[in-house]
């Protein structure tokens, strides 16, 4: 009799469940229309002469469609499936992968180091790889506060910005104003060898001057956490920026600082062959190495190789920032980062001091972020306050939580990821056919992403990286899960 009843029960139930699927369905298209209607459907266009209202109501209901087709989807195959009720298991797919980590590490180390040379790798993939580094280095930095000291940083823009106008500014108006005073102080030598060797004169001091912003903006937070942190250093972000805008007789206002010099080979600057730069040291090596060996070496000038020398410099900065990263770690102060991550309040009673605590990791995350601003304003050459808006600050935000917090080579599987994402749109102009007029495949850029980020968040919370390896152990190391890290039991 009780089998009957639930035999009858079951046509019921799957009614009930489909209504319910259904009604989820619509209230997701009415949702997801109110979205994206106005920011889609309308789009303000100011030809010359005023301002247009350009309709694109069938490019929101393609993506208002897609939005639907994802919700029911999700609805009927996952969400609504006997096994999803099922209670989750703590045992990750990828874990079968993870004693290949190590390789996969030194597979993107020998991959990084030599793909200059690598045949069909041109201009813009260098390019490409700069940028992806840059971006790498800043995760880990950022990796620092939040991974490892779980201070959730919103306004890490604010450090990049330190750092890049510091060496604009140093360089470009203080150092030869310096090296003016030292030419007149002592008028039979001259100083001016000191120029070509800026960037390496004043990388480290942007760096210290970042981390001294790190630690004032420190000093007002170290009561605050979560949310309230948040919103702080977001605020810092956005104060730092505002008064690069209005400190016109500082910064130069939105204008920006121009003529930044670029890195020089400890010396020798790039420039054509002249026999005072990098090419002319290189001729006189070739000259010397042909004596010994007959290969008839004869180094020309060829604008890569300043690109080249651009991609190597941050490669070398992007390791050095692991490897301290890695070795900050496994000190006193890394574990009491990992500690204060945990339990703020176990922590304050074991002894630990919070205040200095907190002020280090602010400290060093800030650092290398000034280092890839240094690196960021040398390379472009040019600096303006449009280039340290808050959405620097998600993007880094955003890879270090998808890569997986406190894992530094999820960082750089996240950072490729996104950045390349970012990249790969330029390349979708064929879509422009199929699309209605006036599609741009690079405006939708952050949409996939978000998209992606959801996803990814959906279905591995903790990030691409789920574990790590304990920084002190007893007699076995063992691959700790970052769900139980997160629950206080790594």
């Amino acid at each position: 009799m009780p089998r009957q009843q639930a035999t009858s029960a079951a046509p019921g139930t799957r009614q009930n469940q489909a209504a319910a699927i259904l009604k989820d369905t619509a209230i997701t298209a009415v949702l997801a229309f109110a979205i994206l209607g106005p920011m889609v459907g309308l789009k303000a266009e100011a030809p010359q002469g005023g301002l247009v209202l350009r309709e694109r109501w069938g490019l929101a209901l393609a993506l208002v469609a897609i939005v639907v087709a994802g919700r029911l989807a999700l609805n009927i195959f996952w969400w609504s499936a006997p096994e999803a009720r099922a209670k989750p298991t703590r045992t990750s797919p990828l874990q079968a992968l993870e004693p290949l980590s190590k390789y996969f590490g030194i597979a993107l180390f020998v991959i990084a180091v030599t793909l200059p040379f690598i045949p069909g790798v041109e201009r813009r993939g260098v390019d490409l790889a700069i940028l992806m580094l840059t971006y790498v280095m800043l995760g880990w930095g950022l990796n620092i506060v939040v991974g490892l000291a779980g201070l959730l940083d919103l306004g890490y823009v604010a450090f990049y910005a330190v750092g890049a106008y510091s060496y604009a500014l140093l360089s470009t108006v203080y150092l030869p104003k310096f090296v003016d005073v030292l030419n007149v102080a002592y008028a039979p030598w001259s100083f001016d060898w000191l120029l070509p060797w800026s960037f390496w004169i004043v990388l480290p001091l942007a760096g210290l001057l970042a981390a001294l912003w790190g630690v004032i903006l420190g000093f007002p937070v170290l009561r605050l956490r979560g949310d309230y942190l948040a919103i702080v250093t977001l605020a810092f972000g956005e104060i730092i920026r505002v008064i690069l805008i209005n400190w016109y007789d500082f910064t130069n206002g939105p204008n920006g600082i121009t003529d930044i010099p670029r890195p020089s080979f400890f010396g020798y600057p790039f420039i054509d062959d002249d026999g005072t730069g990098f090419i002319g040291l290189l001729k006189g090596f070739a000259a010397w190495l042909n004596t010994f060996l007959p290969l008839n070496w004869q180094p020309e000038f060829k604008p890569l190789q300043r690109i080249i020398f651009l991609y190597y410099v941050i490669l070398i900065l992007a390791l050095i920032t692991n490897l301290v990263t890695i070795r900050l770690r496994k000190l006193p102060i890394g574990r009491a980062w990992e500690a204060l991550r945990e339990d703020e309040v176990a922590c304050r009673s074991l002894g630990i001091n919070t205040t200095n605590t907190k002020l280090t990791a602010f400290a060093m995350g800030a650092m290398f972020a000034g280092f890839a601003g240094s690196f960021f304003a040398t390379r472009q050459g040019f600096v303006s306050p449009e280039s340290f808006v808050f959405m620097e600050s998600a993007t880094i935000l955003a890879i270090v939580v998808l890569g997986g917090l406190g894992s530094q080579i999820g960082v750089v599987i996240a950072a490729i990821t996104i950045i390349g994402a970012f990249e790969l749109f330029r390349e979708l102009e064929f879509l422009r056919a199929v699309m209605p007029a006036g599609f741009d495949p690079t405006q939708y850029r952050m949409l996939a992403v978000g998209i992606a980020m959801v996803l990814i968040m959906r279905w591995r919370p903790r990030g691409l990286v789920t574990t790590r390896e304990p920084s002190i152990f007893l007699k076995e190391k063992k691959a700790v899960s970052s769900e139980l890290v997160a629950e206080g039991h790594g």
